[in-house]
């Protein structure tokens, strides 16, 4: 996902590293929605990055397209926001977050924009107040549309086209209807591109019921309605991405952990965010129906010993060369086909298994 969402900030740019560096300031968030895995976690771990030790990343920058600074909890708590900003501007790469713009003011988006901010998403479970404030518990969607209202204002009054705006809107059964008008939602706000996503962590009855992905191949019953937000997206000149809604074969999953990474507020470094809750370990999974208990999965602390070392360690390697083969033999069946049109090229061609911690992620499905 972050990779998709975040590549189109790139433009005439040497190719680095690392596409993405996912960063989480901080684990606290002000909202409860239903969709988090915080709704029943009685030992989540609230925690804020020290300031002092956000400073120890920032040498590692220069090889990454992309920070994004969030994780499991609402960056605008973060007091030294900006100044993360500003930092990682000087190292080279783009910089930005994902919001649910709670207390944001007229000063701090000014302060925001002023450090460089890049792109920005605002995110949303419904184009009226009612269906949103129901899901994103505490958010408020009047409240969400002001801020933008504040960003557009601040970025004209200074003539800037930056920070890039888009909205990010979860997808369940309860706000489906209203898919269709987000595109136009989004136009009223003044935003040009709108991001639907699933559900991907269920760990409660609500979130498997509501969830609108299925497991199978295959057409799914609510295919016609996000169809129906694509054409008006089009109609609209809106940029719109879309998840899958029934599984599909992917050689490694949208968070590819080839090129991107998650450091979590204590410093953990791992393949991606949903490895590494601040959950004790194991955490709580529900994937395809049953029930699962998965460890969490950190290869080392970027605060207590050298980058390279934890990237280029044993576990590490050997976590990413799992989706390396699995990419490589990919490609070997799609090349066979194109070779022969007989389906018995493929025998023999074994798909190797994702790392053991994938195998109960919905993101393996492709959805």
């Amino acid at each position: 996902m972050i990779e998709k969402i975040f590549k189109r900030f790139i433009r005439g740019k040497r190719k680095k590293a690392f596409s993405a560096w996912q960063i989480e300031l901080t684990t606290r968030c002000p909202l409860r929605c239903k969709m988090c895995i915080r709704t029943e976690s009685r030992d989540w771990q609230y925690q804020d990055m020290l300031y002092e030790d956000f400073k120890r990343i920032l040498p590692y920058l220069k090889d990454v397209e992309n920070v994004i600074l969030e994780g499991w909890g609402e960056s605008l708590l973060y007091e030294d926001l900006a100044n993360c900003i500003r930092m990682i501007k000087k190292e080279g790469p783009q910089v930005g977050f994902v919001t649910c713009g709670k207390g944001l003011t007229e000063n701090r988006v000014s302060e925001l924009i002023h450090a460089g901010l890049d792109f920005v998403g605002f995110s949303i479970a419904g184009t009226t107040p009612e269906t949103h404030d129901a899901i994103r518990v505490n958010s408020h969607l009047p409240e969400i549309s002001n801020v933008i209202h504040l960003f557009n204002e601040e970025k004209f009054r200074r003539r800037l086209d930056r920070p890039k705006m888009h909205l990010v809107f979860l997808m369940v059964k309860d706000n489906i209807s209203e898919v269709p008008a987000v595109p136009s939602f989004a136009l009223e706000m003044g935003i040009k591109e709108v991001i639907l996503t699933n559900i991907c962590h269920c760990i409660n009855d609500w979130q498997e019921k509501h969830r609108l992905f299925v497991w199978e191949k295959g057409e799914n019953e609510y295919e016609k309605i996000v169809k129906q937000a694509e054409t008006n997206a089009k109609k609209l000149n809106i940029r719109l991405k879309r998840p899958s809604l029934s599984a599909i074969d992917v050689p490694v999953c949208e968070e590819n952990p080839l090129r991107n990474l998650y450091i979590s507020a204590e410093g953990g470094v791992s393949p991606c965010v949903y490895l590494n809750p601040p959950l004790s370990s194991p955490f709580k999974r529900i994937f395809c129906g049953k029930e699962y208990w998965v460890e969490r999965v950190s290869s080392g602390n970027i605060f207590k010993e050298p980058f390279p070392s934890i990237w280029n360690g044993e576990h590490y390697e050997k976590f990413r060369n799992c989706f390396q083969e699995r990419k490589e033999k990919f490609s070997e069946v799609y090349l066979s086909l194109l070779q022969s049109s007989s389906i018995e090229v493929l025998r023999g061609i074994v798909i190797p298994q994702p790392p053991e911690p994938c195998r109960t992620c919905h993101k393996i499905l492709g959805v």
